[in-house]
């Protein structure tokens, strides 16, 4: 946000949907004055001009290990993250890309929104068990 902001406001009328962590939403909103309220921040992106308004823009924010916000049309949904034991967590790298990877995974197929987080998900809690961002066995996602 702070170093890519105007290429961020350029592209922002034409994106569809828009992911990003807690910091960077918290950093946007403090930015562009819309408070400190992650799901209020959400709803203000959501709610930003649109070149293409064939589909209402979602916005997608993840926590950690907290709770993810997804702002659509209006509303608001959060969506827990299932505990994982300090023990297991190797590196957090590449956790929300896995996250974005398995989402899109499951809006390419149809899927709902409940279904593309739960694979967002899955795909960031897998990759942060593993060194790196290596794949260390085939992927066993069950939708």
């Amino acid at each position: 946000v702070d170093f890519f902001g105007d290429a961020m406001a350029k592209a922002l009328p034409y994106a569809d949907f828009l992911f990003g962590n807690e910091s960077e939403a918290a950093a946007y909103g403090k930015k562009h004055n819309l408070g400190e309220d992650l799901e209020k921040i959400a709803l203000a992106v959501c709610a930003m001009p649109k070149k293409n308004s064939s589909r209402p823009r979602t916005v997608v924010f993840t926590q950690g290990s907290e709770s993810t916000i997804v702002a659509c049309d209006g509303k608001v949904t959060v969506y827990p993250v299932e505990a994982l034991a300090k023990e297991l967590l190797v590196d957090t790298n590449g956790a929300g890309d896995a996250f974005v990877g398995g989402f899109l995974s499951q809006l390419a197929d149809g899927k709902d929104m409940e279904a593309c987080v739960k694979a967002g998900h899955w795909g960031a809690r897998y990759i942060i068990q593993q060194s790196g961002t290596q794949l260390s066995k085939e992927c066993d996602y069950k939708p």
